[in-house]
C-alpha cells in the first residue's frame, strides 16, 4: 500500500479543474444494468470506486471500455442477478445494482454492503420500500435475496432521507407494472442527475421537491445517446476548503457552485474572500473565524464535507461546534488531527473544537474517503513533514489528487508503506 508524504505547503495558488461526480457516476453506471443495451457516458472520474462498479457490471455479464473519462458499456448479455461479496464488501454503492436487477429480472441476490468506516448505514429503507412496491426480501448466509411477489408499483414514504435508497427504488420502478409514488426522497444533485439520465433513456419520471412520480414504460432506448455526469460538488468543496487556508488563493473551475451554496456561505463567513460564478469560483484565504455546522440532507450541510471543514475550525481563533446528524460516529479523523496538536473534544455526534495558532506535522492514518481528504489539507498547513497511511481511501473518490495538489504548489509524494 502507498502512503502520502506532505511537507509544509503555504501560499498555495493555481487552478484546479473538478472531475465528474463519484456519487452521480455510481448510480448511473448501475442503472445501465436495468435495460440491456449499449451506453456512452462522459465525464466519469477515473477512480477506484468507478472501476469497482464497472467490474461488478462485468461479473454480471456486461462489458465496458473506459478511456479519457468516457465509459462505453454493453449490458445486453447480462444474465446473472447476484452481486457477490468480494466486490460489494469493498464499496457500499455496489448495492445500487439491487434496484436495477429487480427491474430487469424481478429478483436479485445482493451481499450486505461494505465501504468506509464511518458508522452504521442500514439498508432497512431499501427493504421496506421494495416490500411496499411488490417485492419480498429474506436474508440467507449474508446475502439479501429479493423476489417479485406481486404486481410491482405503488407508493412508499421514506422514514428518513436515504440517497442510495431513493436511487435504488427509482431505478427498480422504471419498468414496474403500475405507477409508483415515492415521498420524502433525497433531493441531492446526484439523485437529480440519475433522474435526468433515466429520462434521457425514455423513463417517465416527474419529481417535485422530494416527491417522485414514475409511470412505467415497457422499454428504454439508450442507443445513440450520450450522457455527461455532473461535476463533483464534494471535490469542489474540498478544494474550496484548501483555498480558505490563510495565505492560499485557489481558482476552481468546472464546478457547479449552485450545489454548494451553504458550504460556500460558511467559507465566506469564516474569513475567506470568494469570487463566485456559475461554473467556477476563486477562494482567497483570510484570517479564520470560528463557525458552527450541522450536517443535514441536501440542501443542508453535506456530511461528506464535515471532515474537511474541521481543518478550518482547528485553525480558527475561537471555538466551533460540529453536529453530525447523518453518521454520528463519523469523527474518526478527529483523533488523527489531535496528533498534530488540534484541540477537539467529541461526544455523541458533537465535536467541540478550540482553535490553535498552528499545528505540527505527524503520522496519520486515513479511516475513510473524506477523512483522508481532511488529513491531506491539514498536512499542507502543518509545520514540518506529515505521513498519511491507508490512502487507498483517498483514491476511491478523488481523481488525480496528487497531480491537482502539485499544480497548486503542494509538496506531495508517495512511498510504499
Amino acid at each position: 500500500m502507498d502512503k502520502i508524504n506532505i511537507e509544509t505547503s503555504n501560499n498555495l495558488s493555481g487552478t484546479v479543474k473538478i472531475s465528474g461526480s463519484k456519487n452521480a457516476s455510481l448510480p448511473i453506471l448501475a442503472a445501465t444494468v436495468l435495460w440491456g443495451s449499449q451506453y456512452k457516458i462522459k465525464n466519469v472520474p477515473e477512480i477506484s470506486d468507478v472501476y469497482t462498479m464497472l467490474e461488478l457490471i462485468k461479473q454480471l455479464g456486461g462489458s465496458f471500455e473506459f478511456n479519457k473519462n468516457v465509459v462505453e458499456i454493453n449490458t445486453e448479455k447480462i444474465s446473472s442477478y447476484e452481486a457477490p461479496y468480494e466486490l460489494v464488501k469493498t464499496m457500499r454503492a455496489s448495492v445500487l445494482v439491487w434496484g436495477a436487477l429487480l427491474g430487469r429480472f424481478g429478483k436479485a441476490r445482493i451481499s450486505f454492503p461494505g465501504g468506509c468506516a464511518i458508522g452504521d448505514r442500514p439498508i432497512d429503507e431499501h427493504i421496506k420500500a421494495f416490500e411496499s412496491l411488490g417485492y419480498k426480501t429474506v436474508v440467507k448466509q449474508g446475502y439479501l435475496e429479493t423476489k417479485k411477489m406481486a404486481k410491482t408499483g405503488g407508493s412508499y414514504e421514506f422514514n428518513i432521507k436515504s440517497v442510495t435508497g431513493s436511487e435504488n427504488v427509482i431505478i427498480a420502478s422504471i419498468l414496474a407494472d403500475n405507477k409508483t409514488e415515492l415521498c420524502n426522497c433525497s433531493i441531492e444533485p446526484e439523485v437529480a442527475d440519475l433522474i435526468n439520465f433515466l429520462k434521457l433513456l425514455g423513463a417517465d419520471i416527474k419529481n417535485i421537491e422530494d416527491k417522485v412520480l414514475i409511470s412505467p414504460v415497457t422499454r428504454l432506448n439508450p442507443k445513440n445517446k450520450i450522457y455527461s455526469i455532473i461535476p463533483d460538488r464534494i471535490e469542489a468543496g474540498t478544494f474550496a476548503v484548501l483555498g480558505a487556508i490563510p495565505g492560499n488563493n485557489i481558482k476552481i473551475i468546472n464546478c457547479d457552485t449552485e450545489h454548494l451554496k451553504l458550504p460556500l456561505n460558511i467559507i465566506e463567513a469564516c474569513g475567506s474572500d470568494l469570487k463566485i460564478k456559475k461554473n467556477e469560483m476563486q477562494v482567497i484565504g483570510g484570517e479564520l473565524k470560528p463557525f458552527n455546522i450541522e450536517t443535514k440532507p441536501y440542501p443542508g450541510f453535506p456530511t461528506d464535507l464535515q471532515a474537511q471543514f474541521m481543518v478550518l475550525a482547528i485553525l480558527a481563533k475561537g471555538r466551533s461546534k460540529f453536529l453530525e446528524n447523518i453518521f454520528p460516529s463519523r469523527f474518526i479523523h478527529a483523533a488523527e488531527l489531535r496528533k498534530l496538536g488540534a484541540d477537539i473534544n467529541v461526544e455523541r455526534g458533537l465535536a467541540n473544537i478550540k482553535g490553535v495558532p498552528f499545528i505540527n506535522g505527524g503520522k496519520m492514518q486515513a479511516s475513510d474517503l473524506r477523512a483522508s481528504a481532511s488529513l491531506v489539507i491539514a498536512a499542507c498547513t502543518a509545520r514540518g513533514k506529515s505521513e498519511i497511511s491507508r490512502v487507498y481511501h483517498l483514491d476511491r473518490g478523488y481523481e488525480k489528487i496528487d497531480y491537482k495538489l502539485t499544480e497548486v504548489g503542494v509538496k506531495i509524494w508517495r512511498t510504499k508503506e
